[in-house]
């Protein structure tokens, strides 16, 4: 459970016209190529996130925990998107998630909140779409400050982290008393 590269501070944050062009992207990747894009996207100076899980694997002789994309077919990548080109000559890379031929940046609050989760010692599961709920903000514990969509209530609430632009997010486990609406 452990997030793979791209611990720069977010350069959108500063108050250059390029600083504010920098920002999260999906990158769509063919099907199991996640970590050789994010290898390449490192070795070009592009930031990238790749967030894991990790799982028990079962072969005929062994079984062993290996590390899984958390969104199988998307790395995410922070760059210009005037400067693209950069990130579509990877090997692997299918395309940028983009509108009408325009990359779609991810909000980085999305990113970031994905980077606590996966970085915290709590279990989480993938969950592949979305429901209609509560938005909460987690108050105590961790995840303190992380913004999500309530699934379940009771003593176990169920948080789910979204990034919405491509329609999947992360489901954790919380105490309900650790969270208040928005």
């Amino acid at each position: 459970m452990s997030p793979s590269s791209g611990s720069q501070p977010d350069p959108g944050a500063a108050g250059s016209d390029t600083a504010r062009a920098v920002r999260w992207f999906a990158v769509w990747t063919r099907s199991r190529h996640e970590q050789v894009v994010r290898a390449q996207l490192g070795e070009k100076q592009v930031p990238a996130f790749l967030p894991t899980l990790t799982k028990w694997s079962r072969w005929k002789d062994r079984r062993k925990q290996i590390e899984v994309p958390l969104f199988p077919g998307y790395v995410f990548a922070q760059f210009d998107p005037e400067a693209r080109l950069t990130v579509l000559k990877c090997t692997g890379v299918v395309s940028i998630v983009s509108v009408n031929g325009t990359p779609v940046p991810v909000p980085t609050e999305e990113i970031e909140s994905i980077r606590t989760l996966v970085t915290s010692t709590l279990p989480y599961d993938p969950c592949p779409t979305i429901k209609t709920g509560t938005m909460v903000e987690v108050v105590h514990g961790p995840l303190a400050g992380v913004v999500g969509r309530l699934t379940r209530k009771g003593t176990h609430a169920r948080l789910i982290l979204a990034v919405n632009l491509i329609g999947q997010g992360v489901s954790v486990q919380v105490d309900a008393a650790d969270v208040r609406p928005l």
